[in-house]
């Protein structure tokens, strides 16, 4: 065995104690899966999702909302093959389960599940209750059309805005029924198989056009005192919310009470089955104050993060949805997520090519998952946020991405659970990124020739991208696209003179390196170079 290999298998090792096995014989299920129910595990602030009973990364494709049923589903696996992702994200809408109170049917549960399986794919599910992007538009009739039972928010002035509100005692009742009955009928179907790892619970939480709920019923909570829970994990004065919060008191009350409605629902529905569950945000500017009238207000941007995080316990952790290309924002979001009491997982991204690339930063910040939106073949766009048009020649850069990605999959995963794992997408203002691996500084030029010294002037997209981790002291992984990788000896690693011992490409079968080839001369003497062409380099330095 290879030094890779048996770092590699040191680090599976060590990882496998994290999550105790269901059963020790480490059965398998009829699909293959373990018999281990999937898990989030963390360590000195970082994450990983232990799948099968090791670390896996979601190379995610979500579907578009409406394409949760049975007829829709030969147009989303196609794409799901083309973009080569390794688990589906699939709304479950509260109308589609219970269209009657109290009647369920999960008949297309059943069937997506069954031909998830029959085409190897992992499964996040999405629960569409009271909150799809504000709205209960995925709610059945029966509670979307009663005002009276089911209260909606009111804004300052009094106008009724659709979002239903937080502080309703007969919402809050009935979706906690309805996830409940779904929870336990998957806990059913796919209690031993776990082909779902995650549910999403509600989605795009929070109000548009509304800062808070000022009903009767609301400002008679909003005058009294801001709870004990959350006054004691804000390290606050007792107080009323004016009191307490000042002008922001208005949004910080409904974050809370959106927050605590998701957070009744996910504690019930993991009495019946605690698999992971997470929320996902509609994002604010990342790096300034904006009007809370101008996005969803309560639900978790990054201001109230830490009110999310006192008054959800039940919510393992908040996945930003990214659909702004531009390189600042996006890694300034990327940064804003990724918390010590946060795993980062990219739960929305858009489906347009300058996306794609970003999967590498979301790894460089040890991002347990990756999932651009809209990839099905139902010929619907959210352009201008994602792509004009949905085919196989748009798919493709996220589909060179995860093929390369899948390939090193587990190993990334324990990796980056150690903080082992650095990553950079090619960014628009300048050419270059800087990663600091410690003994090491690194370069990442994108727009380069594969020989001789130049000025990088970026690729005429920006599609590049790398992921380097560290196997062993001077031993690293790398891989990428469009890019040029450059290591540098640090000051605190010493006078000598260093050099590449060795370059090999290969790739990893059963989580062994296969070497297929050495790297040397032109191919290492300006720089390692990643064209369109999938390659995984294993570099190993030395001084002389």
């Amino acid at each position: 065995m290879t030094k890779a290999g048996r770092s590699l298998l040191m680090a599976a090792t060590m990882l496998s104690g994290l999550a105790p096995m269901a059963h020790p014989s480490g059965a398998q299920a009829a699909d293959g899966h373990s018999a281990e129910m999937p898990r989030l595990v963390r360590e000195d602030g970082r994450y990983a999702l232990m799948v099968d009973g090791a670390p896996y990364l979601v190379l995610g494709a979500q579907a578009n909302n409406s394409s949760n049923w049975p007829s829709v589903l030969p147009q989303v696996w196609p794409a799901v093959d083309q973009v080569q992702a390794n688990t589906l994200l699939m709304p479950i809408a509260w109308q589609q389960i219970e269209p009657t109170e109290g009647k369920f049917d999960f008949s297309f549960l059943d069937t997506l599940l069954a031909q998830a399986r029959e085409h190897k794919k992992h499964l996040v599910l999405l629960w569409f209750g009271t909150w799809k992007n504000n709205s209960p538009s995925y709610a059945p009739d029966w509670v979307k059309l009663d005002n009276d039972r089911f209260p909606r928010v009111v804004e300052s002035k009094g106008i009724m805005r659709g979002s239903l509100s937080p502080l309703a005692p007969a919402t809050l009742d009935a979706d906690r029924k309805a996830f409940v009955a779904f929870m336990r009928h998957l806990k059913q179907v796919d209690g031993q198989q776990h082909t779902v790892l995650m549910v999403q619970v509600e989605n795009e939480t929070g109000t548009y056009r509304a800062i808070r709920d000022f009903s009767p019923m609301a400002q008679k909570v909003f005058d009294g005192k801001v709870p004990d829970d959350l006054v004691k994990a804000l390290k606050k004065q007792p107080g009323t919310w004016k009191d307490v919060f000042g002008k922001d008191a208005d949004e910080f009350f409904h974050a809370y009470y959106v927050a605590r409605f998701v957070d009744q629902v996910a504690a019930a529905g993991k009495a019946e089955y605690p698999i992971p569950m997470y929320v996902n945000a509609a994002l604010r500017d990342p790096f300034k104050d904006q009007d809370p009238y101008s996005y969803s207000s309560g639900g978790p941007t990054w201001n109230v993060l830490d009110i999310w995080k006192a008054a959800a316990p039940n919510i393992d952790l908040i996945g930003p949805d990214i659909y702004e290309r531009g390189y600042d924002f996006y890694t300034k979001t990327l940064e804003q997520y990724k918390r010590p009491d946060n795993a980062l997982f990219v739960a929305e991204t858009g489906n347009d090519s300058v996306y794609a690339r970003y999967v590498f930063a979301t790894l460089g910040h040890q991002g347990i998952g990756f999932a651009p939106f809209g990839i099905d073949y139902t010929r619907y766009v959210n352009y201008p946020l994602g792509a004009a048009k949905i085919d196989a020649e748009a798919l493709e850069p996220f589909a060179m991405n995860f093929k390369l990605l899948g390939s090193l999959n587990r190993e990334l995963a324990a990796l980056s659970l150690k903080g082992k794992v650095w990553g950079a997408s090619e960014p628009t203002a300048e050419h270059s990124n800087t990663l600091d691996l410690g003994p090491y500084k690194v370069t990442v030029g994108y727009g380069l020739p594969q020989f001789g010294e130049a000025k990088p002037t970026g690729n005429d997209k920006p599609c590049g991208g790398v992921v380097i981790a560290e196997l062993a002291p001077n031993e690293y992984l790398v891989a990428g696209y469009h890019a040029r990788v450059d290591f540098a000896q640090t000051t605190k690693a010493g006078k000598n003179g260093f050099m590449m011992a060795s370059v090999e490409e290969g790739h990893f079968e059963n989580g062994k390196w296969v070497f297929e080839r050495l790297w040397n001369g032109d191919q290492t003497d300006y720089g390692l170079n990643f064209t369109s062409i999938p390659q995984i380099l294993k570099v190993r330095f030395a001084t002389y």
